[in-house]
């Protein structure tokens, strides 16, 4: 029997019905082979970062327990991207359908050029430290050795990003 890993993914969007637009992706995630979504943190609206002249973004973590390997995961995430709508990003940061990452797989280490686990900008984003501190406070980055706690504690204290909790309803 293959062993579930837990995996912490984050979600955004900001085009559209961002809020609906994540909510589709994690349909769609849910119905992954070999993959149970376990919890969603809150959902928040964010200021966007490196590439400043486009719509805020709406932002979440999941986290999910799934057998499938990383690589075949995000070809997954990927292919959910796609029949969202999200094609080829024309500008790097830029305006987004739908944008899926693997932030943890486990406590694993990756570094190819088609994937990098820890996602390797989540330490400097509190759009995925804020949420993924809802579900998941005390994980430790296995590279930095720091809890999400402690890493969105520095974040804010380094930053001004905007972010405020969404309200979904």
């Amino acid at each position: 029997m293959k062993k579930k890993h837990p995996v912490f993914i984050s979600i955004g969007s900001n085009m559209g019905d961002k809020y609906a637009n994540c909510i589709m992706g994690i349909e769609h995630i849910k119905k992954l082979n070999e993959t149970e979504v376990l919890e969603i943190a809150n959902f928040y609206k964010t200021e966007p970062v490196d590439y400043k002249d486009q719509d805020w973004f709406i932002n979440s973590v999941l986290k999910i327990k799934t057998t499938l390997e990383p690589e075949i995961l995000m070809a997954n995430l990927k292919n959910i991207e796609q029949q969202l709508g999200q094609y080829e990003k024309k500008v790097r940061f830029g305006p987004r359908i739908l944008d899926l990452d693997i932030i943890f797989y486990g406590d694993m280490v990756i570094n190819r050029d088609n994937l990098t686990i820890p996602h390797p900008r989540m330490d400097k984003r509190c759009f995925v430290l804020k949420p993924l501190c809802d579900i998941a406070p005390q994980i430790i980055h296995p590279i930095l050795g720091y809890s999400a706690k402690e890493l969105l504690k520095e974040v804010e204290h380094d930053q001004e990003q905007k972010i405020s909790r969404f309200d979904c309803n």
